[in-house]
């Protein structure tokens, strides 16, 4: 019992601090910065490939120094951080891996379409006062 809540909470710390990494408007995926935050989509694109180059480089390496075991755990990590080769990643460590990652890759973009356009109206808000 002990394990399923250590892993749990491994799993949640993870996801928050993957999603929150993934809000910043570099590590969007290809189509969501032009559209959504109106940013040059060029420099965009070289961040999101920077990102998902050097997440599924050392992501996979980092989760298993920080000995995070779980699939579950790796993939959702994986997928939120270096979105679609981190899924190619994950899959390559195994199947339950890859299926999180996808899903998580799915989530992110999805949230940070939802949230991206009010916290760059409030930031806008802000810098004007």
């Amino acid at each position: 019992m002990r394990q399923t809540w250590r892993l749990l909470w491994q799993t949640a710390v993870l996801a928050a601090v993957a999603w929150l990494a993934d809000v910043a408007a570099r590590a969007l995926d290809l189509p969501i910065p032009g559209n959504v935050l109106g940013i040059i989509a060029l420099l965009a694109a070289a961040f999101v490939v920077a990102t998902g180059t050097l997440g599924s480089l050392l992501g996979a390496w980092a989760l298993t120094l920080t000995r995070v075991a779980s699939p579950f755990a790796r993939g959702l990590t994986l997928g939120t951080i270096s979105h679609a080769q981190g899924t190619a990643a994950a899959l390559q460590e195994n199947e339950e891996a890859g299926a999180m990652a996808g899903l998580a890759m799915i989530l992110a973009g999805l949230l940070t379409v939802a949230f991206a356009p009010p916290v760059v109206w409030l930031l806008g808000m802000i810098q004007a006062s």
